[in-house]
């Protein structure tokens, strides 16, 4: 047996309110004032499609140290920072992986995500160690278009192997095809879609069928043993309209969070199967399908192991701490579609020395300090000298990993001096559980949230952008722990 082993995701804390954006351009495209309801996901400043697969997987591994049992790292998205930089390479770093981890980027379709799960099962199936799937998007759009009220952003998390599996893989069906639905060419930031009706009813009610046929052959199970049925789109009651083409239930269908999360891209067929697993049953039979460049479809079981297997935060967790956002403006500009004027004080060269970087990448990157084996006392960053006051002791320190460990806030400051991208600037010190002192910088954090005192977590991200070059420069940030829901399975 194999299949899903672990599974998790993460939505971004900010949700737009759909009509805020819908009135803030009224006066262009008042068409969409009245069907404007609910909120869509929009990642903060300092979040990118990187920084979100970080999350993802991190809920789907939890705080175990040793996560030695994954062997390969495949991070599916259309929207990576970088077009030449293995992206998936800057993911292993942040989660402290082995370096003899295989990688790599998977690209060009809306069932990417789906496509390196396929890459997965067949490295597990012929003998190669667990593999992380990775799904993640962070999409522009044009202003007053009907995509901006429609995606979300987020990204998902599935580790595939042999062990403990709580998703028993069956079969799939694949139809490939150069049915171009929507394009973005190289250069450009905004796809460009097609005429809605066309893709409904020659793409998306043609191809899809034809996948799921395939997965349900393949799988030897028919379409009204199908308990949850997921089919990504944002075409209003498609996937009900499919389902009942495929022969599936109509009460199969499972939500597509457009309500509160919106169409999460290519990531969005993993994120709803993450927050399927999370309330399944054992004998449950799960079909995910996903079009794109064709179209494709997975079929799983899920076993009693399911039971025994908990994300650190879960789906539901994300989406019910969302905060609402009624500032469009805020929106755009996290986006990078709106130029705000940052004055002198913003207008620093943020030249990284990219050898600087790589000797350090394990601080930088990992948040790995240094913990002496004399005194017990933990350095950041780690060096070869431990600075104890009246003990200089040379050679003495062993990486000592912070990111999974909580910090309570020592001091703090929030200030509108310095630029930054979404005032005021907030930072303090940070003490660690276990030891350890980092100067931090806090995000998604509200008025009054943190305090001498609090308690925060770490997330990774952006920690400023080169626009003059074009570079990204990542590292940790905390942020305040919140209380989970207190009832299994609330959003």
């Amino acid at each position: 047996m194999f299949g899903i082993v672990g599974y998790g995701g993460y939505v971004p804390r900010l949700r737009l309110v759909r009509r805020a954006a819908a009135e803030a351009n009224a006066w262009y495209a008042p068409q969409f004032v009245n069907a404007a309801k609910g909120t869509r996901a929009f990642a903060n400043w300092d979040e990118d499609s990187i920084t979100m697969a970080v999350a993802a997987a991190r809920d789907c591994l939890g705080a175990a140290d040793d996560r030695s049992r994954i062997a390969s790292v495949l991070l599916a998205s259309g929207t990576l920072p970088f077009a030449e930089r293995l992206n998936a390479g800057v993911v292993c770093e942040a989660l402290t992986l082995r370096d003899d981890v295989q990688a790599a980027d998977v690209t060009g379709s809306q069932r990417a995500g789906l496509s390196a799960l396929a890459q997965a099962v067949a490295q597990v199936r012929g003998g190669g160690g667990d593999v992380l799937v990775l799904a993640s998007d962070n999409r522009k759009t044009r202003a007053a278009s009907s995509q901006e009220l429609d995606f979300g952003d987020g990204a998902a998390a599935l580790q595939v192997g042999r062990d403990k599996v709580l998703a028993e893989y069956l079969g799939a069906g694949t139809v490939t095809v150069d049915f171009v639905d929507h394009f973005r060419a190289t250069g450009e930031d905004i796809d460009y879609a097609w005429e809605e009706r066309w893709v409904r009813d020659e793409g998306i009610t043609k191809l899809v069928p034809r996948a799921v046929k395939a997965a349900l052959a393949e799988a030897k199970v028919e379409a009204t043993q199908i308990d949850h049925f997921i089919f990504p789109t944002t075409f209003q009651k498609m996937d009900r309209q499919l389902a009942k083409t495929c022969g599936v239930r109509e009460e199969a269908v499972v939500d597509s969070l457009a309500s509160r999360v919106g169409d999460t891209g290519l990531s969005h067929g993993m994120l709803l199967l993450a927050h399927v697993l999370e309330r399944a049953v054992p004998g449950q039979h799960i079909l995910l399908a996903q079009f794109g460049s064709g179209a494709q479809a997975m079929m799983f079981r899920v076993t009693d192991e399911v039971r025994n297997f908990r994300p650190a935060k879960g789906v539901s967790e994300w989406i019910r701490r969302g905060l609402e956002e009624t500032a469009y403006t805020r929106f755009l500009s996290f986006k990078e579609q709106l130029d705000l004027e940052r004055g002198m004080r913003g207008e620093q060269d943020r030249k990284t020395a990219l050898s600087t970087a790589y000797r350090h990448r394990s601080a930088i990157l990992g948040l790995v300090a240094g913990r002496c084996e004399v005194t017990g006392s933990v350095h950041f960053p780690p060096s070869r000298i431990s600075y104890d006051q009246g003990k200089p002791l040379q050679d003495t320190q062993k990486p000592y990993k912070l990111a999974e460990r909580r910090g309570t806030v020592l001091s703090w400051s929030a200030e509108f001096l310095s630029f930054h991208r979404s005032p005021p600037h907030r930072y303090g010190q940070v003490d660690f559980d276990g030891g350890g002192r980092v100067l931090m910088e806090f995000t998604d954090t509200g008025e009054g949230e943190i305090d001498a005192g609090s308690s925060v977590e770490m997330t990774f991200r952006i920690k400023d952008i080169d626009d003059r070059r074009g570079y990204t420069r990542y590292f940790w940030k905390a942020t305040p722990v919140r209380a989970a829901a207190t009832e299994k399975g609330s959003e």
